[in-house]
């Protein structure tokens, strides 16, 4: 795991916030935001790589500067980037990183829960020992998630608020494409910078 900005400190918990970021919304430091109730600091994880996709576009240095960008006035949030793609992989890289006796919490919104819970890992058992070594925090996206009850003491809610629905980085792009209105959806700091890069100027 390489850090491009590492908060201060010796956090118990961390909000570990992998994503593609393409390109950071309001959505995604309403949810880092969030989760700052529950955790110490929240590091945003951009992957070198993906496990079912590839960087297209807009490439991984100009992704990393948005992030960089958009969390730079909240002194708890970190920002790195890891070799691996699932989230086991990035838990073990912040295990090297933070030491073995931190607490991991991925964030992620309902429809990541539903599709990571529900991923077929080829072991009936392989997600439940993930979470052995790490706990969700599912933020409110079109409704609260609801995990299956073995695994209730791992995942939990992210109240973030309903008006975050609608914004995604689909839309971002989408907006840009079609020449609708997307500034709104990002943060004001990378607006600028998200236009020049996706074409909306």
């Amino acid at each position: 795991m390489e850090f491009f900005r590492r908060a201060a400190g010796n956090p118990s918990r961390i909000g570990v916030f992998p994503a593609a970021f393409h390109p950071p919304t309001r959505a995604h430091l309403a949810v880092a935001q969030a989760a700052l109730g529950e955790v110490d600091e929240v590091l945003f994880v951009l992957p070198q790589r993906f496990p079912h996709k590839k960087y297209e576009t807009v490439r991984f240095e100009d992704r990393l500067e948005l992030i960089l960008t958009a969390t730079a006035e909240e002194r708890r949030f970190s920002v790195a980037a890891s070799d691996g793609g699932l989230f086991i992989e990035i838990a073990r890289e912040c295990r090297a990183a933070y030491g073995d006796r931190v607490e991991l919490w991925f964030l992620c919104g309902r429809d990541a829960a539903e599709r990571i819970v529900n991923w077929d890992y080829g072991d009936p058992g392989a997600f439940r020992r993930q979470l052995e070594e790490f706990g969700l925090l599912v933020a409110d996206r079109e409704g609260p998630y609801e995990p299956p009850p073995g695994l209730r003491h791992r995942i939990r809610r992210l109240r973030i608020d309903a008006g975050y629905n609608d914004v995604s980085a689909t839309r971002v792009r989408e907006g840009i494409q079609h020449g609708g209105n997307w500034r709104d959806l990002v943060p004001p700091s990378i607006a600028d910078r998200v236009g020049q890069l996706y074409g909306g100027k």
